[in-house]
């Protein structure tokens, strides 16, 4: 696997200082830079940054600012940072580590001190990421677990309030698993699962789009950005692929392969901001899922989230679909 450039946000309001840190840094990652805190900020929430070396003292937002603001923003709360002051006060060191701060740097800056940190904390960087993308993995299926999904949906659900776009999210199980269980084994089960699993990661292309496995034969797709019709398109997509794998399912009363029912949920992108989102968006596909097996399984329901009367059966459809 091909290892990552990390990327390195300098903060200083000294032009001198930035200067001098981007010199010495050159060749440990992508540099980026900012001249103020609340550029710093700006920068942070619109990119992925690895590390931050942060002046303490700068007249618009200082770095204590900075950090409170990082460590109560859950997207950039794991964010390391050191903090570059001229400060020898143990005092205001004290203060820095107890906001959050991996580390302090003092200036006038010794060269082969900031070098030896930056990797330090890089590297403790990138084995933190390892971890967490391990423990954001479902272990049998190779897409993502439960939890993780949680993470996203909340995440997710607040930006589309905050840029008022659309969110569409498909539930779907494979119908009858007991009963394939039952009559091939537990590692016949599991080897379905993986092939429905790998179906969907292959219909999904954009980085922002999830897949995860929601529990037992059930798994979810988060669809950002995505109004009814595509993610509507997408579903029937899925229950027609999953069907042309042709995985026999002699004990299944739907069909003699393998097959799955669908359904699709979608927050319109001028739907009123409501604290209950994610839970309501689940619902509202599980709603629509429960229709599916009810009108008889291997298809896929559909409708908008707080308009129960738009609740409908999706056409299927052999069309390509790019959401």
């Amino acid at each position: 696997m091909t290892e990552s450039i990390a990327t390195i946000l300098l903060v200083d309001d000294n032009p001198g200082m930035i200067q001098l840190m981007g010199q010495l840094l050159r060749g440990q990652g992508q540099l980026r830079f900012a001249p103020g805190g609340i550029a710093a900020l700006k920068q942070l929430r619109s990119q992925p940054i690895d590390l931050v070396l942060l002046d303490a003292e700068m007249p618009d937002l200082d770095g204590f600012g900075v950090l409170r603001e990082m460590r109560a923003d859950p997207e950039l709360a794991e964010v390391p940072v050191i903090f570059v002051t001229g400060h020898s006060d143990p005092e205001v060191e004290v203060r820095g580590l107890e906001s959050g701060a991996m580390d302090f740097i003092a200036k006038p800056i010794n060269p082969p001190l900031l070098l030896a940190r930056v990797r330090t904390q890089l590297r403790l960087k990138r084995l933190s990421d390892e971890l967490r993308a391990n423990a954001r993995v479902d272990a049998l299926t190779n897409v993502a677990n439960r939890r993780h999904f949680d993470e996203v949906l909340s995440r997710e659900w607040r930006r589309a309030e905050r840029e008022g776009t659309p969110l569409s999210l498909l539930m779907f199980d494979v119908d009858h698993f007991k009963k394939y269980n039952d009559r091939y084994g537990h590692p016949a089960g599991d080897g379905c699962l993986r092939a429905a699993a790998t179906v969907m990661r292959e219909l999904v292309s954009r980085p922002g789009d999830l897949v995860a496995r929601y529990g037992g034969e059930e798994f979810a797709m988060l669809l950002p950005n995505t109004e009814q019709d595509g993610a509507d398109l997408l579903a029937t997509r899925l229950v027609e692929r999953i069907r042309d794998l042709a995985i026999p399912h002699e004990a299944s009363t739907t069909d003699a392969v393998v097959t799955i029912s669908v359904g699709v949920a979608t927050r319109a992108g001028l739907e009123p901001i409501r604290p209950d989102g994610p839970q309501a968006l689940t619902e509202c596909a599980d709603a629509a899922l429960y229709a599916a097996k009810h009108a008889g399984r291997c298809q896929a329901w559909t409708q908008l989230l707080g308009e129960p009367g738009t609740l409908r059966p999706v056409q299927p459809s052999r069309e390509t679909v790019t959401p």
